[in-house]
């Protein structure tokens, strides 16, 4: 099917590849503007699936469902990034798919991204392949121990990664890789985790919203807040770099830059996400334009709308973990009782250590003020 630059207006039909929440918040912001929505996901009853006007529960691997679920809307884009490369192919025969199959197979594996990235001349750490014990062996011999290891694919908030130190037994190293291919890459000495969600449009139009800093707890997202506190002259280079990613891979859509600052301010790219990103919650309360919401003007050949800040925003994960400690249902009221504050849940039945079921964001006059809400709100929810 040829691809065309026509809009696709309000009214017109969107397809979500994926039921999670980015897909969720995704459908709400498509709703708004006035289009339906069409899920597609394995599971029932998906946080994303309970929002839209049709969900598909289907196999990726069922390329016939597929091929019938991008037939019946107008164009196809993905809530994550871990969708089989012959499922965007298959949509791609009888729709526009966007961002289309290429992003997708560079983004979802370690190296095809790293190599990507280095190729076309961004700042990566150094990093080779593991296939084996000895490409292990060969890759601490010219890159030291001070490393990761991670699985190549299918890796997220902390998944498939060890780090290595001197002393550590490469043979349990390799072996924790399960038969998977891995990579190896050189510690980066940073200061601060930052990201940068933009986007890009059919006609190669640009927006990036501003900095995010990020802060984890056990390598999962726990607190993001924006503007990042990073010079502007830095914050300036990283929607640069942000810009140019977008450009070489050609995005129309959303695509997210996540970024380390080494402790001599210099941005070294880690993670390429070609979707709306857990940090970019924020902007659902504090932006002009939510990055749901220019994830479909991108993919819809929309104008991007502004990604102005309105005011010093904060942004706190709630995952099962808090359930676990209130005993049961959290305190909802309780952190509520706080006007400012603003809750996101995901619609998941079960609650599991870990598992993210939903979000706190909250703005004030300073960063630090509007982490402080979050925090302190997320800490009323399991007080008794």
């Amino acid at each position: 099917m040829a691809d065309s630059h026509d809009p696709i207006l309000p009214g017109g039909t969107l397809g979500i590849l994926g039921g999670g929440q980015l897909g969720r918040m995704l459908a709400l912001a498509a709703r708004s503007l006035g289009y339906r929505v069409h899920v597609y996901s394995p599971e029932a009853d998906s946080p994303a699936g309970q929002v839209a006007d049709v969900e598909v529960v289907a196999s990726y691997d069922d390329l016939d469902r597929v091929r019938g679920f991008a037939r019946a809307v107008d164009v196809v884009t993905f809530e994550f990034e871990n969708v089989p490369s012959a499922t965007s192919h298959a949509a791609a025969e009888v729709a526009r798919v966007r961002p289309d199959g290429d992003v997708l197979h560079v983004t979802q594996n370690r190296l095809r991204e790293k190599a990507f990235l280095r190729d076309h001349g961004f700042p990566v750490t150094p990093f080779r392949r593991v296939a084996s014990r000895a490409d292990l062996a060969a890759a601490v011999n010219e890159l030291g121990v001070a490393a990761v290891l991670k699985t190549a694919a299918f890796g997220y908030d902390g998944k498939g990664q060890q780090i290595l130190a001197p002393g550590s037994d490469l043979d349990a190293a390799f072996d924790g890789l399960h038969g998977a291919e891995g990579i190896h890459e050189s510690f980066v000495d940073f200061e601060k985790e930052i990201s940068v969600v933009a986007a890009r449009g059919v006609h190669g139009e640009f927006a990036a919203f501003p900095v995010f800093e990020n802060a984890h707890a056990h390598h999962i997202l726990d607190v993001t807040f924006a503007p990042a506190a990073i010079p502007a002259d830095l914050a300036a280079e990283a929607a640069s770099l942000a810009h140019g990613i977008l450009d070489a891979l050609d995005v129309v859509g959303l695509l997210t830059v996540e970024m380390f600052v080494t402790r001599y301010d210099r941005l070294v790219v880690n993670e390429l996400a070609p979707r709306t990103h857990n940090s970019g919650h924020l902007t659902l309360d504090a932006c002009v334009t939510s990055q749901f919401e220019q994830q479909v003007r991108a993919v819809c050949g929309l104008p991007l709308g502004s990604t102005a800040l309105r005011q010093p925003a904060a942004m706190a994960n709630i995952l099962g973990d808090v359930w676990i400690a209130a005993g049961g249902t959290p305190h909802w009221t309780q952190a509520l009782a706080d006007p400012g504050l603003k809750l996101h849940l995901y619609g998941k039945a079960e609650a599991r250590a870990g598992r993210k079921m939903g979000h706190l964001s909250a703005t004030d006059r300073t960063v630090e003020e509007a982490v402080a809400r979050v925090r302190q709100g997320r800490a009323r929810l399991v007080r008794h």
